[in-house]
């Protein structure tokens, strides 16, 4: 048995070249599959309910999968859909799917793997200590921070998918899944071996970051054997290697060679990749155990709302004194709104060119000739967070320093007005693995009636 899966980009919406679609598609896949979500970007969309990428992004490159799937008569399935996977982000993914649907004259037959679990069973997992810290950072779950959170989703393993797979669906659409699930599934369901079903998706759910040069915006191939998998991208320019896919086995892992998952724990450290032809490279020795079934539980509360501003600095004289002058502007601002409690809230600048990304663990500390500056203010309110960000730009512009020989404004702004006020700020308030008896318990199934 050979299994082929075309995987489209990283996340669904990142678009990929039409000219790859169509050379991977004469290469006959047996399904395509698209993850569509992530947490990289931290818990917002998660808790505002918005989508990673643009509608018309999604719509663009489902219009272009829903053809092709049905053109070969193939599933298409979505991993986490509209980013996130909770009820909402699912619903817009499913909106977008009919629509599309509609302008094609197709009734797909459709079907919804949700992943959104009730608070209540989160509440007694928690008091029944069946939840699992994902690291020791993360809080512990209270009955206040459990009513605050706007909802709670967790992802889905392979055996929910498969189930509806043997239904012969022509779209699956679900909601938070762990990333190589979706392709898992496609594999271990035609007999393929589970480890290496889970080793391809972990490759395929990027896209062609694993080929040189790498991007997540390009179509991916991947086909399953008996003893191994090869991996090869459509665009013949990009290159998969033995060390360019062995490193994207190591990316966004805790252990170099150990991957936890959904009742899995996958071991690649006999794992052999070998350059069978230009940009092909097959994989073996991919090893599976089972382990005590969890599933990660994501959950997200506003806590807070935030303003910030951009602008730039060029005299040598204030960036050689940033520190003072950051002290002094942060004082003057706390005794100008001496009525606020100092700990409502926070002022942070952030200086791109000198330490911006990497902060306090900055080595080197080279003056540069100018700075990016950001700052922020996070408050209780958004009106709090507006006022004092303008008293902060306002006092950091006109602030007199030690040298400074002019009185003119001592910060370039890009941008007018200067200050944007962005919102809530939200943070991961449910972060742990939930211990379950049935992989399948949790995440139900709708078919979509046209």
């Amino acid at each position: 048995m050979v299994t082929t899966i075309l995987s489209p980009c990283g996340i669904l919406g990142y678009g990929f070249p039409l000219s790859s679609l169509k050379t991977a598609m004469e290469q006959d896949p047996d399904a395509i599959v698209v993850d569509a979500g992530s947490t990289d970007a931290g818990p917002h969309k998660l808790g505002a309910g918005t989508a990673i990428v643009s509608r018309m992004a999604a719509k663009k490159d489902l219009t272009c999968l829903m053809e092709a799937a049905r053109s070969h008569c193939i599933p298409l399935l979505i991993g986490s859909a509209g980013g996130s996977g909770a009820r909402k982000h699912t619903l817009w993914t499913l909106e977008i799917i009919r629509e599309i649907a509609g302008e094609m004259a197709w009734k797909p037959k459709t079907a919804v793997i949700w992943a959104d679990i009730p608070k209540e069973a989160v509440w007694e997992a928690n008091c029944r200590g069946q939840l699992i810290k994902m690291s020791p950072n993360v809080p512990d779950i209270t009955q206040e921070t459990l009513d605050e959170t706007n909802g709670v989703v967790a992802q889905m393993g392979a055996e929910p998918i498969m189930d509806v797979l043997r239904e012969g669906p022509d779209i699956v659409v679900c909601g938070r899944a762990y990333d190589p699930a979706p392709f898992a599934a496609v594999g271990i369901l035609r007999g393929h071996d589970p480890a290496l079903c889970y080793h391809l998706g972990k490759i395929l759910e990027c896209g062609t970051l694993c080929a040189e040069p790498g991007t997540a915006k390009d179509v991916m191939l991947g086909r399953l054997d008996d003893d191994g998998f090869e991996v090869w991208a459509a665009d013949p320019e990009r290159k998969c290697t033995p060390v360019s896919v062995a490193a994207h086995t190591f990316y966004e892992k805790e252990h170099p060679f150990l991957l936890r998952g959904p009742g899995i724990l996958l071991d690649l450290q006999e794992c052999s990749y070998t350059q069978v032809s230009e940009g092909r490279v097959r994989v073996t020795g991919s090893r599976i155990s089972s382990v005590d079934y969890t599933i990660k539980l994501e959950g997200a509360r506003r806590v807070a709302y935030r303003t910030f501003v951009l602008a730039g600095i060029r005299d040598p004289l204030l960036i050689a004194q940033l520190d003072e002058v950051e002290k002094a502007v942060v004082s003057s601002v706390q005794a100008y709104y001496e009525d606020i409690p100092k700990e409502s809230y926070t002022i942070r600048f952030v200086h791109y060119g000198l330490d911006g990304v990497m902060g306090e663990l900055e080595r080197d500390r080279t003056l540069p000739h100018e700075i990016g500056l950001m700052f922020e203010v996070i408050a209780d309110t958004q009106e709090k967070a507006d006022a004092i960000c303008a008293t902060t730009r306002s006092a950091y512009l006109h602030h007199g320093y030690p040298g400074r020989k002019s009185t003119a404004g001592n910060l370039a702004f890009p941008f007018a007005p200067s200050d944007i006020s962005f919102g809530p700020v939200y943070v991961f308030s449910v972060y742990h693995l939930m211990c379950v008896s049935d992989p399948k318990a949790f995440f139900p199934v709708t078919w979509e009636t046209w």
